[in-house]
């Protein structure tokens, strides 16, 4: 039973991990949840500072038809295409998201009150139709406080240059692997150079590098028990933390670099890791694993609305649980290495296979809105 004592300090978790520099996001967005008034008072009670989407997060939403059914009537009786439908819809949530957040964004002179959308995950693998995407979105919303999620494919590194060359902030999400996230690192910072050869002010433009935590343990644990050895199951549940503790390590070298120096003194931002994937998918696990220890200073961390609730009520947040565990890091996954369990294979792998929900997502939300649109009597194209 827990008592009044530790009732208030599991309330306080929240605010702990704020005062520990990690912002908190909730990864999560839908009509009903803004007109409710549910966000602004996630927003006044539970630290929550942005917001992030994706194709699943929409299509949950939107699928349901849940608050969209006088837009849809309206779309219908417009005539227009199940593309542009989609994306009256989506943006108009993100917009309006954005207002609510809009006093954090002013506070935090920009830093925080973000909300992500994300270019068509049809896309990803197409850096032209990306930029064009990421522009259109960002004409779209028509807010300073959105940012553009553009995924850390190959042919995504070069649109993240262009579009930060351009003064839009970006999201970089569906990062798994060190080496990927590296070059998402330095995509970011050509972009800032590219911005300052254009003469902008680069104190305006902002990013977050979306590293996926739980689909690794997902994967190495469901790897490590085929092999059922007594090492190999004394290392399940350790693979994602020392995967992103190692990320954070990388981000520290580059962000205390020349390159860097130069650039942060034309007063230029540091793209912020931000954990994503923290909702815990085994049950073994204590359900604020990765939050718990995430924590660091300059961090953004996303949560679904679960496991914010989950922070809120018993987070053990205990102050810095990063920087002082990189040799273990690297111990951790050496170790899952001499087990035959290949690093490179499985962040490939998971990269492919997150590209790939999200596109299946986005097509069932296609899918969902034209169905709605021909009951309204409209031939979707």
């Amino acid at each position: 039973m827990i008592t009044v004592t530790e009732a208030t300090a599991n309330a306080g978790a929240l605010k702990r991990l704020s005062d520990e520099g990690v912002s908190i996001w909730l990864d999560d967005l839908s009509r009903r949840r803004i007109e409710s008034g549910n966000l602004a008072g996630l927003v006044a009670t539970k630290n929550v500072v942005g917001v992030t989407t994706n194709p699943s997060i929409f299509q949950a939403a939107i699928g349901s038809g849940a608050g969209y059914e006088e837009q849809l009537a309206d779309l219908a009786v417009r005539g227009v295409t199940v593309d542009e439908a989609v994306r009256m819809m989506t943006t108009a949530d993100v917009r309006a998201a954005a207002d609510v957040l809009r006093p954090v964004y002013e506070a935090t002179g920009g830093r925080d009150g973000r909300v992500s959308i994300e270019v068509d995950p049809r896309l990803a693998h197409d850096t032209r139709a990306t930029v064009a995407e990421a522009r259109q979105l960002a004409w779209l919303v028509d807010r300073p406080n959105v940012m553009i999620k553009i995924p850390a494919t190959e042919a995504g590194l070069p649109a993240i240059t262009e579009v930060i060359g351009a003064g839009i902030s970006v999201n970089v999400t569906l990062i798994f692997s060190l080496e990927r996230y590296r070059e998402v690192m330095d995509a970011y910072l050509a972009g800032l150079e590219k911005a300052q050869a254009a003469g902008l002010d680069l104190s305006g433009i902002h990013s977050v590098a979306s590293f996926f935590v739980s689909r690794v343990d997902s994967e190495i644990d469901k790897r490590l028990t085929l092999l059922g050895t007594d090492e190999a199951l004394a290392l399940k549940g350790r693979a994602a933390l020392a995967n992103a503790r190692l990320a954070y390590e990388a981000y520290e070298h580059v962000f205390t670099g020349a390159r860097w120096q130069a650039l942060g003194g034309a007063r230029a931002n540091r793209q912020r890791p931000l954990w994503a994937s923290t909702g815990v998918k085994d049950p073994a696990y204590k359900d604020t694993l990765y939050v718990d220890e995430l924590v660091a200073p300059g961090t953004v961390n996303t949560m679904p609305e679960a496991t914010l609730n989950a922070v809120a009520d018993h987070g053990d947040v205990q102050g810095d649980t990063v920087t002082g565990g990189y040799a273990q890091a690297r111990a951790d996954l050496a170790a899952v290495e001499r087990l035959g369990i290949a690093y490179d294979e499985v962040v490939r792998q998971l990269e492919d296979e997150g590209v790939a929900k999200f596109e299946v997502a986005w097509q069932e939300l296609l899918d969902a809105v034209t169905k709605s649109l021909n009951s309204k009597g409209v031939d979707a194209e």
